[in-house]
């Protein structure tokens, strides 16, 4: 691991109850969370949501309504941005076009009077695999070299924190792919704070460590990339991170080891460590790839629950087939089926029966009176499909 930082450790970056208000508007809502020092945070929401402003609110560059900013014990929200151990790393890079790479880099240590930088400069640019472009100017570079250089200026500072603010939105699908196992190799290899805000669920679940889900300035979900999606917490969520068949029912409460579920005059159940809910309106939740079709009831596995259905869409998208089935009481569900060589596509028009493991299920807490919920299969590509 490279050495990073000051002396003493920086400790956890803790947001306490911030608040951040724009006349009427509250953008960030009484906002609390911990960033485990070292880690690799993703702020993950969509447009709107507050996580470009409590972003700003850590750099310093939007001051809070209420609420502090601590790093380890101290509270960092008076200080100018200039006076935090905290850079952050733009989506537009904001390189100086007149300088060549080596003076981009070396720019925040020649404002603080360091006059050897080019040691320096050139382990910052081995770290980005960008050695040999010292004496180049960034309209030499591709895109995807331009965000590196602007990582590698931040870095050079040695922040206790990097901040990173949709970094690869601007770039094309590969390339972003491939920045995306390059951050999270750097930042391994460096050992500091990473935050990182972005709307783009696949980005956040293939690089952060933990994943706060953001929704009208609070803190819808927070856990592992695979906590938040095997078992999400709210609506909200299931259809954030991914997509989900939402089954409007009704729970009498617990019974054993599982919750039963009335739903469109169908009794389900679910174990009741999958259940947010047990009683009252719920949603029973399947993510689409766990929604498998067959074309008879006789061929549902024992222990499998289902309901019937006809195919209204099927779409390619080399990794899998994405199905829509309309079920008789007139909600779709989608299905995922895996491109493997074996069987091949159902038509459309085609009767079939859904059937799903019940270890594979969730229940949600739902608002009385709403409806069956599906992801439309536009709306955004499952986690890890081509796109």
């Amino acid at each position: 691991m490279i050495t990073m930082g000051h002396d003493t450790p920086a400790g956890d970056l803790r947001l306490a109850n911030l608040t951040k208000r724009f006349g009427v508007f509250t953008a960030v809502d009484d906002l609390s969370l911990t960033v485990p020092q070292g880690s690799f945070f993703a702020l993950l929401g969509a447009s709107g949501c507050g996580k470009t402003t409590t972003l700003r609110m850590i750099a310093g560059l939007e001051e809070p309504t209420s609420g502090q900013v601590l790093l380890g014990d101290r509270d960092i929200a008076g200080l100018r941005p200039y006076k935090r151990p905290v850079n952050t790393v733009f989506q537009s890079y904001a390189l100086f076009p007149h300088l060549d790479i080596q003076e981009n880099v070396a720019f925040g240590l020649r404002r603080r009077g360091i006059r050897n930088v080019t040691d320096q400069v050139e382990r910052m640019l081995a770290l980005v695999q960008l050695e040999g472009y010292g004496r180049r100017k960034p309209a030499q570079l591709s895109g995807g070299q331009q965000q590196r250089v602007a990582l590698a200026r931040a870095l050079i500072n040695h922040p206790q924190v990097l901040l990173l603010d949709e970094p690869l939105g601007a770039l094309d699908l590969k390339l972003r792919r491939q920045m995306q196992i390059e951050l999270k190799r750097i930042q391994t290899e460096v050992g500091i704070t990473f935050v990182h805000v972005t709307h783009d669920q696949e980005e956040a679940m293939t690089m952060a460590d933990t994943v706060a889900v953001m929704n009208a300035g609070q803190i819808e979900q927070l856990g592992t990339p695979a906590d938040l999606y095997e078992y999400p917490a709210t609506a909200f969520v299931a259809n954030f991170l991914g997509q989900s068949n939402l089954l409007a029912g009704e729970a009498p409460g617990p019974s054993g080891d599982e919750v039963l579920v009335t739903a469109h005059g169908l009794r389900f159940s679910v174990p009741a460590g999958r259940a947010r809910a047990d009683q009252g309106p719920v949603f029973l939740g399947v993510r689409p790839e766990k929604l498998h079709l067959v074309e008879r009831p006789d061929q549902v596995p024992a222990g499998h629950q289902h309901v019937g259905g006809v195919v209204t869409d099927a779409s390619y998208v080399g990794v899998s087939t994405q199905y829509l089935v309309r079920t008789a009481w007139g909600s779709e569900l989608s299905a995922f089926s895996a491109n493997s060589g074996v069987g091949g596509q159902l038509p459309l028009g085609a009767t079939v029966v859904a059937h799903w493991d019940p270890r594979h299920a969730f229940l949600l807490p739902r608002d009385s009176g709403a409806d069956d919920q599906t992801t439309p299969l536009l709306d955004q590509p499952p986690v890890g499909a081509l796109s």
